[in-house]
Order: C-alpha cells, then structure tokens, then sequence
C-alpha cells in the first residue's frame, strides 16, 4: 500500500528549506565611484546571478563617499576612482590591511552631444563654446585629470572662466548630455557603445593614470559576502564587463 506522508511536516520541511536558503544569501554594501556606475550594476547583476548574493551599490564622487566613510558610514566594500582614497583609508584605520587593489584604469574623453563640435585637442584652442563642463579637480579624480590635461595642451589659463564644476563626473557628464554645457571631459565608459554626439579620447600620457582602487573596508572585515564580491571583481567575468566599458582591467 502506497503511503503518504502529512501535509503539515511537509510545509514544515518546505518552510525551513526556504529560511535555510534565505539564510544563506548575504548582502554587501559597497561605496561606487560615480564614473563607475552603469559597470558596476553590470557586475553587482553578475554576481547575483552566480552567487545568490547581493551588492548594494551607492554612487557618489570618490571625495564624498570618502568622507561617508571617515564619518561611519557601513559601506564594507569602496570602489574608488583613484588610488589615493583606498590607500588612505588603509594608513586611516577605515580598511584592512593588503586589501587595496587595481580593479581598473580610467580613459578620459572630451566629449560633446553637437556631433561636429569635436575634433580633437584644437577643438578646445578654438574656443568656440561658452561652457566645459568637468567634475569638480579637488574631490573627483577625472577632474583632475582635466584640468592637467589642459594644462599640458596650454589651453587652462584661456579656458578657466568657461569651466563648469560637477560634484562628481556622472554630474559633469548630465551637463553635457542636456546641453547645459556644449562639451566637457567625461569618463569614456559614460560614452562607451553610444556612438552619438563627437568625442576625443585623451591620450593616457596627457595626465597621469587613472588607477581606481578598491579595498576592503573596517566593516567588511568579518563579511562573507563583502570578500566574495571582492573575489568576483577581481575575476574573468568582472573584467569582461570593465574591458567593455572603456576600462583597462587592473587585473
């Protein structure tokens, strides 16, 4: 004779798989340069996928971010746009130690919406626009290396009182792209796989190298989840998607 087992112990096993499983995903909070940003849902999306774990993701200009975390912030991972910050954050007590890494290398593009508008360096001796939009040289990596890039080409001391400051490049670039100011030095992976608009890629010897950094943050230290996210980024699949956003993997 054919015998079944109750529903209710059933339910009971079914329930307590569920938690089980539940239990098992964990969550990481991780601080994101702005530049980095379609990448890195790109990369949080992967890493969902294969490890049922999940990043949440928080943008900012790597400054303000910085000063979240000097603050307390409970971001367990920092994605930086240089390599300063990371390193900072080491010699500040804030991260582990031997956890800074190169995850990626930044291009720098000067880029308009106005399709003839640029066409390389002399674009920016012409001086035919009222407005550059870059983000802020103090706090955003990018924008200093605009402003450095400038300065080599000669062009700073003509071009100041036409520049326009973003709190962060992903500002910078919303300048641009809602014609707000008719050209400004973007992040490429702001403009990767998008055709429009016209754009100069600035040669890497015109400012020094963007090395973006990431570490492993005070509160990511006994974190599962946070050095498995690490570990991903720092693997083939991530550096598929960094190569395909304008990115050179540091890895």
């Amino acid at each position: 004779m054919t015998r079944f087992l109750p529903l209710a112990p059933l339910a009971a096993a079914a329930a307590l798989f569920c938690l089980t499983g539940q239990a098992a995903a964990g969550t990481t909070a991780v601080a994101v340069a702005a530049n980095f940003t379609e990448p890195a849902k790109e990369i949080a999306k992967a890493f969902a996928a294969k490890t049922g774990d999940t990043a949440e993701l928080s943008f900012g200009s790597t400054g303000s971010l910085y000063a979240q975390i000097g603050q307390g912030a409970p971001f367990q991972v920092f994605l930086a746009a240089d390599d300063e910050r990371p390193r900072r954050a080491i010699s500040d007590g804030l991260a582990a130690e031997g956890s800074e890494f190169t995850y990626a290398i930044g291009t720098l593009a000067l880029y308009s919406a106005d399709p003839d508008l640029v066409t390389g360096p002399e674009t920016l001796s012409k001086a035919t626009f009222d407005k550059v939009a870059i983000a802020n040289p103090k706090t955003a990596p990018y924008g200093a290396a605009a402003v450095e890039t400038m300065k080599k080409l000669g062009v700073y001391d003509d071009l100041e009182a036409k520049l326009v400051e973003g709190n962060s490049i992903a500002q910078a670039f919303q300048f641009v792209s809602t014609g707000n100011a008719e050209l400004g030095f973007v992040a490429l992976s702001q403009i990767a796989g998008n055709e429009a608009g016209s754009r100069w890629i600035v040669p890497a010897e015109d400012h020094a190298a963007i090395r973006q950094d990431a570490v492993l943050l005070t509160p990511g230290e006994d974190s599962e989840t946070a050095k498995a996210f690490i570990a991903f980024l720092k693997g083939p699949e991530a550096a598929k998607i960094i190569k395909r956003y304008g990115y050179e993997s540091g890895q």
